[in-house]
């Protein structure tokens, strides 16, 4: 059995040009790992805490302390101990000791996490999907379906729109790379057809368009022309996506709407958001409503959850808790999975894993400020994911991923498998 030999930290920058946390983990024989870890901008209250300077240096946003957490308390803990992974994310969490990673911050314990887990791969001469395959007992190695964002609102580009993120699904593609060159197709056209209409195609931070459109309607509707001049079928080839992050809608427990001119208890945000899905198509639906309004998320599942995915991010926030506490009322029926929600690679691969057993339909998921570390690729592929959601596909701390999956994809020719449009969870809400 090798051993951890050395942990380094150092404060590095994302996508967003803010302070973020890489470590590398040396092991015995030479053998490294390092990662960088991600940050959201639209962060729910149930997420595992990134530590922040709060002084003066990058408006508060800094992270010396959770680098000096890595060099003078983890590092040390860490030295000699075994190269295995469940046995790394134990003692990290032991070390931190509190229930929501406040203490070292979970930006600091995930860097350490991942960047072990790459070393050992290494050491094991194995690639990091595999050795995730074997962590997480997977039975199948799986390329995942990309949700692709195309328009961006909400706290991803400055509330030009109410919503967050209006995405693509390829549908009719047989393998990843075709289904990019569908996304392609379309992003471009996208890009094309604002620009000829004289909307801005400055992009958000995830890379897709940021368009201040008269609403949500109006965005969805240049999506759709750019779909259509594409020669590409809506519901054959393509689907809509939103993401509507709706609990940073929330004023005094009602949903505001500004762009919309809309005041909306749950119920009615309900009927608002099943219209717009009726009208248009759109067969994914990330949190429509709040993470705390449970009664209206179930109004949400029992109206649409036989029809569509509904997918929980702040809801679930990738927490054993919270996954089995909506399993327990019967709302939503899939979930993201985020890293940095959870803060170590365990912990992940144990909310996929519980997922699965709930009747959840995981999909892997990357943050608006991220980095150039494409870990979730090879995470989504050895966990046996089918479904991931990255962002756009310009901006290179989206394409390393996306070009992470072309290459897995190439080496797994005949023994990975591709689902496409089947990979949608569209219909009923999970039971225990």
């Amino acid at each position: 059995m090798m051993h951890v030999t050395e942990v380094r930290a150092w404060e590095v920058l994302d996508s967003r040009g803010f302070p973020t946390v890489e470590a590398e983990v040396c092991l015995d024989g030479g053998y490294t790992g390092s990662a960088l870890v991600p940050a959201g901008a639209s962060k729910g209250s149930h997420e595992a805490v990134e530590l922040r300077d709060g002084d003066r240096r990058w408006l508060g946003k800094g992270v010396r302390k959770a680098v000096e957490n890595i060099r003078y308390i983890i590092a040390p803990a860490l030295k000699g101990l075994n190269a295995d992974i469940r046995e790394i994310d134990e003692v990290l969490l032991e070390m931190d000791g509190s229930p929501d990673k406040s203490r070292l911050g979970a930006n600091a314990i995930l860097a350490v996490s991942i960047a072990s887990c790459k070393a050992i791969s290494h050491a094991r001469r194995m690639p990091l999907y595999r050795y995730i395959m074997e962590v997480a007992g997977a039975s199948a190695l799986t390329i995942p379906t990309p949700m692709v964002n195309m328009i961006s609102g909400g706290l991803h580009a400055s509330w030009n729109l109410d919503i967050q993120d209006l995405l693509i699904i390829p549908l009719g593609a047989r393998s990843f790379r075709q289904a990019l060159d569908d996304v392609g197709a379309v992003y471009h056209t996208l890009r094309n057809l604002l620009s000829g209409k004289g909307f801005s195609t400055l992009l958000a931070d995830e890379g897709g368009f940021s368009p201040r459109c008269g609403g949500c309607e109006e965005a969805i509707e240049l999506l759709l022309a750019a779909v259509e001049e594409c020669g590409l079928a809506l519901g054959r080839d393509v689907a809509l996506a939103m993401d509507i992050a709706a609990t940073h809608l929330l004023r005094g427990g009602r949903y505001m709407l500004r762009n919309e001119g809309l005041y909306l208890s749950s119920e009615e945000m309900v009927d608002y958001l099943s219209e717009l899905c009726e009208r248009y198509g759109i067969i994914s639906l990330e949190d429509g409503c709040a993470e705390d309004d449970l009664d209206g998320w179930r109004i949400l599942t029992d109206r649409l959850g036989d029809k569509m995915q509904l997918v929980g991010d702040d809801l679930f926030a990738t927490s054993l808790t919270r996954l089995k506490m909506g399993a327990e009322r019967h709302i939503a029926n899939s979930a993201l999975i985020k890293p940095n929600q959870a803060g170590t690679v365990t912990e992940t691969i144990d909310a996929i894993k519980l997922c699965k057993e709930l009747g959840y339909t995981p999909i892997v998921s990357a943050r608006s400020g991220d980095t150039e570390d494409s870990f979730i690729a090879d995470l989504a592929v050895g966990a046996s994911v089918t479904q991931i959601k990255i962002g756009s596909i310009s901006r290179s701390e989206r394409t390393s991923k996306y070009n992470r999956l072309l290459r897995i994809e190439d080496e797994l020719v005949g023994v990975a498998s591709y689902h496409g449009g089947a990979a949608l969870r569209l219909g009923h809400s999970p039971t225990r």
